[in-house]
């Protein structure tokens, strides 16, 4: 149920829209230790992300390499602060450009324009392991046109859209130590 992974965003020269939430009144510096939820059984959508397995591998080491960066430190021996919960889902999308010539413009005659692409979308939650809440919910999107298939640019998204995303993770209490 806790969605976590995501990336992907428009059409076209669209740019990676990246954001995050952040609970209330919680203090980051309370958390120190974090572990892996048990994933969920959702589908990734993709056939080409659900069968390539150094892919769920390559975001795990992606995000533990943020985390430490942030000040938190994996459990060894159970008892983490939080819970890492991720999911990606990639989605054919069609973007339609008739609106133009309402205001107008147009191209080509006037004819609507469109564009398929594939819309990918990475989301990450910090859960909470006493109160079972999410305390932080961080999500990616961007096109994944030529990205899919291609493992070394695939591995350059991941690292963008956790990046991006981490950047907005408060600073754990492992780093106050």
């Amino acid at each position: 149920m806790f969605a976590a992974i995501a990336m992907v965003a428009a059409a076209g020269c669209a740019t990676m829209t990246v954001s995050s939430h952040i609970e209330r009144n919680i203090n980051f510096s309370q958390y120190a230790t974090y572990d892996w939820g048990p994933p969920d059984n959702l589908p990734v959508g993709d056939p080409r992300l659900d069968n390539n397995p150094f892919f769920n591998d390559y975001l795990q080491g992606a995000i533990e390499k943020k985390m430490a960066a942030k000040g938190y430190e994996r459990a060894m021996a159970g008892g983490a602060d939080l819970f890492i919960h991720y999911h990606a889902s990639v989605n054919q999308k069609i973007d339609v450009y008739g609106v133009d010539h309402r205001y107008g413009y147009c191209y080509d005659n006037c004819e609507p324009q469109y564009s398929e692409y594939d819309q990918g979308t990475l989301v990450i939650d910090l859960v909470d392991t006493h109160t079972n809440k999410v305390v932080w919910r961080g999500w990616a999107q961007d096109s994944m046109n030529g990205v899919i298939d291609n493992q070394d640019r695939l591995e350059k998204r991941v690292d963008e859209s956790v990046m991006k995303m981490m950047m907005r993770l408060p600073t754990g209490g492992a780093a106050l130590r």
